[in-house]
């Protein structure tokens, strides 16, 4: 299946899939309120599969995410929530002995996981941690960043022969979708302390595999499909991992950023809304002549310029025949002439 699939029927992209991994922030909610069709899709997913939520946001802890969502009207329990922490415990438990004491940047996400796995937890370097973990929390300020610093440079700075201490961030998102816009993520807090420290963390999140190792063996899926809505997290992680995956045009990436998606994070499916897991997927047909044919939308490329051919009957349709025809040309889209109706 996926965007280049080729089948006799339109099958929906949750056929011969036995799990659901959705992203959270842009995907199932924006701030504290609920996307538009989100709940009703994925409790009807839940009815046939398991359904998982992977977020890369560091601030709460499990339990704490399941009661938002439930709120929200969501069958959910703890155990269907993978964050970050968690996917960083397994990268801190390679790297420190067990009861550690460990400084932390973030909130309480990080603080609960770590109390449950028996590491002791400092926000001062003086402290001599053997970790710092790092992750977003809205109110880590500089006095934060410092003292990981600190902790960090402990010995010898930035250009000191030893490494110093493990650093593990939770993710690296540059930014953050809530309920008033966009707004810095964890990776902004991040490059202030590389910045200070001259290394760099290793990370949990995505789009890095650890999460998508963590919810793999939680729920024991063989075949999960990964829906999000950014490319350069949700989409490049799950390509990486080696899951299938859905982009939804309800969070951060829109119809500009997937024309223009590399390789590494090209999704196999493109959905407008949740509602699209339970619908047919159209099939993606190569005409004679070289025209890429979605329902009834047929766009070509003709030496450095996309045509629309077609606009058809679907905006959405449209969208996956343009990005079929510009991926499959193998030219780089700042060299192409793209009509403006294709990023509306």
């Amino acid at each position: 299946m996926g965007l280049f699939g080729t089948r006799t029927e339109p099958a929906t992209p949750l056929d011969g899939v036995d799990a659901l991994f959705a992203d959270l922030d842009g995907v199932v909610y924006a701030g504290r309120g609920a996307i538009p069709h989100a709940v009703a899709s994925l409790n009807r997913t839940k009815a046939e599969r398991a359904v998982g939520y992977i977020t890369n946001n560091a601030s709460r802890s499990d339990a704490s995410v399941a009661a938002h969502l439930a709120e929200l009207g969501l069958a959910v329990q703890p155990e269907d929530v993978v964050t970050s922490p968690q996917a960083a415990m397994h990268l801190l438990a390679e790297r420190v002995a067990p009861g550690s004491l460990v400084f932390v940047v973030g909130g309480e996400g990080i603080v609960s996981e770590l109390e449950k796995r028996g590491y002791r937890v400092t926000r001062s370097a003086d402290d001599g941690p053997a970790a710092v973990v790092q992750g977003f929390a809205p109110d880590v300020g500089w006095r934060e960043l410092a003292e990981a610093s600190f902790a960090l440079n402990a010995h010898g700075g930035p250009h000191a022969a030893s490494e110093g201490i493990p650093w593990i961030a939770t993710n690296m998102d540059w930014t953050i979708p809530v309920a008033r816009g966009i707004a810095p993520g964890n990776g902004t807090l991040v490059s202030a302390v590389h910045t200070a420290v001259g290394r760099f963390p290793v990370v949990a999140g995505k789009p890095e595999t650890p999460i998508f190792e963590e919810a793999k063996r939680r729920f024991g899926a063989a075949r999960p499909l990964v829906v999000g809505d950014r490319l350069d997290t949700d989409i490049l992680g799950a390509n990486r991992a080696g899951m299938t995956s859905a982009v939804v045009l309800t969070g951060i990436d829109r119809a500009k950023q997937l024309l223009a998606a590399d390789v590494a994070s090209r999704p196999d499916f493109i959905l407008d809304d949740l509602r699209g897991l339970h619908e047919p997927y159209p099939a993606i047909e190569t005409m004679r002549g070289g025209a890429i044919r979605v329902g009834s939308a047929r766009v070509r490329i003709d030496g450095n310029r996309v045509v629309v051919a077609a606009e058809g009957e679907s905006r959405l349709d449209l969208l996956r025949a343009a990005c079929a025809a510009i991926w499959n040309s193998g030219t780089a889209i700042h060299v192409l002439d793209v009509p403006a109706e294709l990023y509306s």
